[in-house]
């Protein structure tokens, strides 16, 4: 009786040895191998990663302009979208994301990022039978003109000067402008920042959006505002001859 339970007890060991062999300390199981960095191709992922510190999650903006606002992706066309992804915007936050230009992510990985934000976040037709201005501008802008096109339709939340107000930023501000582009303007001005509760060229003055000329005079104001040498705290004239 005492051998055959001590047989019953060997052949058990044995059994639970044989099923652990293929669960052996130390080998990986399946599907917990780690994907390596430049062969992630996973839009949530690399957007997480790459976008979301500036961009807000899911793309609702941030420091940044909201990547998922449909009116933005509608005017911006598709080549904008991945040049800015790939190679950054020089002299501002836009870093650059291609190996190519200095950054990490692939060409492969640019394009998942570009074309995963027109399918999660565009809504095709949702310009039609609207004149939306050009994304990029056509003509050169007017300081003049565009001081008056900005207490039109920007004064009442930014200030006369762009110096702020409870309603809105201060636009003209050294800080921003040294961070945004002539081109980031405009946007800004087509797209508005939803996210912040400010309207895109339509909704500044009910029934009377902006032009496309208004705008590109409009960035030209602000742009006129922008401080040469950012950050140097005395005139390259004054400075001391070595």
């Amino acid at each position: 009786m005492n051998a055959l339970r001590y047989g019953c007890v060997f052949i058990g060991l044995g059994v639970a040895l044989l099923s652990g062999c293929g669960a052996a300390p130390g080998k990986p199981q399946k599907g917990s191998e780690v994907v390596a960095p430049n062969e992630v191709l996973d839009f949530s992922t690399l957007y997480a990663q790459n976008c979301s510190a500036c961009h807000g999650a899911d793309g609702r903006g941030g420091a940044a302009i909201s990547l998922a606002d449909p009116v933005y992706l509608a005017i911006a066309d598709d080549a904008s979208i991945r040049k800015a992804a790939a190679n950054g915007v020089p002299g501002t936050s836009m870093a650059a994301f291609a190996q190519n230009a200095g950054g990490m992510l692939t060409d492969k990985q640019i394009d998942v990022i570009t074309g995963g934000m027109l399918a999660h976040w565009a809504r095709p037709g949702i310009l039609d039978g609207v004149n939306p201005p050009s994304y990029a501008a056509k003509s050169a802008g007017n300081v003049q003109q565009g001081e008056v096109a900005y207490r039109t339709f920007c004064a009442s939340c930014h200030g006369l000067q762009g110096e702020g107000s409870p309603k809105g930023s201060s636009i003209t501000n050294d800080s921003f402008l040294a961070l945004v582009s002539d081109q980031g303007l405009r946007t800004i001005v087509i797209a508005g920042r939803p996210e912040l509760g400010a309207p895109d060229w339509r909704g500044n003055v009910p029934g009377k959006p902006m032009s496309d000329q208004e705008i590109t005079d409009v960035v030209t104001w602000l742009a006129s505002h922008r401080v040469q040498d950012s950050g140097q705290p005395y005139s390259t004239s004054n400075s001391v001859q070595r």
